[in-house]
């Protein structure tokens, strides 16, 4: 890569690709300072109308550059696919997202050791899990309170949701029990003969952020997280009340 004007075909799809991502890191980063400089409150209102207006601009600009038609405000190649195929899509999106959490998380052990990766993995999910949370009552139209019938909704629409499989059962009127019945992560570390990965101090903050950000008046308590025993059934459980 000399000049732009000398670029082949195949190095100006990797800038594409390599621009889409320095965005999206910028995207982040902004996120980032504002909630340090002006707390979080004031970062989530200055996150909602950024997406509102950032994806009308872009999905402008990239639907005209292609010639994709626009249907209320959703690019139509994607809603006129199969429902298989969206669904495929929409399950291969939340698994590259968990890709790409462990390879974050691996790059880390490698070069600092696994202190070190559990310690930016605990932070992360601290950060993430709310964001998540705030993201899901957005889509979902919740109000700000919703109770545990929206905690229940909420936890059908997050990544981990669309790629394991879990479980919730009523416990009293004021609590119930979320169950993870088969986890990505874990059951490929049972297929290599591995112990389970001990996730409990992450899934404390993650959970109980998630929780918190969909009602502030909810609980979380932890029934079992590797590398607690557990029964075949789940991988971990947690219980949530008002």
């Amino acid at each position: 890569m000399d000049t732009q004007e000398n670029l082949s075909k195949e190095e100006s799809v990797h800038i594409i690709i390599d621009f889409m991502h320095r965005s999206m890191m910028h995207h982040a980063m902004w996120f980032a300072e504002v909630q340090k400089h002006l707390g979080k409150e004031k970062a989530l209102q200055a996150l909602n109308e950024v997406c509102k207006i950032s994806y009308d601009v872009q999905l402008k600009r990239i639907s005209k550059t292609l010639g994709i038609e626009v249907k209320e405000g959703l690019p139509s190649p994607l809603l006129d696919l199969p429902e298989e195929k969206l669904a495929s899509l929409r399950e291969n999106t939340a698994a590259n997202w968990l890709a790409n959490d462990g390879i974050w998380f691996q790059a880390v052990e490698f070069s600092s050791g696994m202190t070190a990766a559990k310690h930016c993995n605990d932070a992360c999910w601290e950060q993430f899990s709310p964001l998540e949370a705030w993201s899901v009552k957005r889509l979902l139209n919740l109000p700000e309170q919703p109770g545990l019938e929206g905690l229940k909704q909420a936890l059908q629409f997050r990544l981990y949701a669309f790629i394991n499989k879990q479980s919730i059962t009523d416990e009293t009127e004021s609590s119930f029990i979320f169950r993870m019945n088969d986890c990505r992560v874990q059951s490929a570390r049972k297929r290599k003969g591995l112990d389970d990965y001990p996730c409990k101090s992450a899934g404390i903050i993650e959970y109980t952020t998630f929780a918190e950000a969909i009602d502030s008046r909810i609980k979380t308590e932890c029934i079992g997280c590797p590398p607690d025993s557990h029964p075949e059934e789940w991988y971990c459980a947690w219980k949530f009340q008002i």
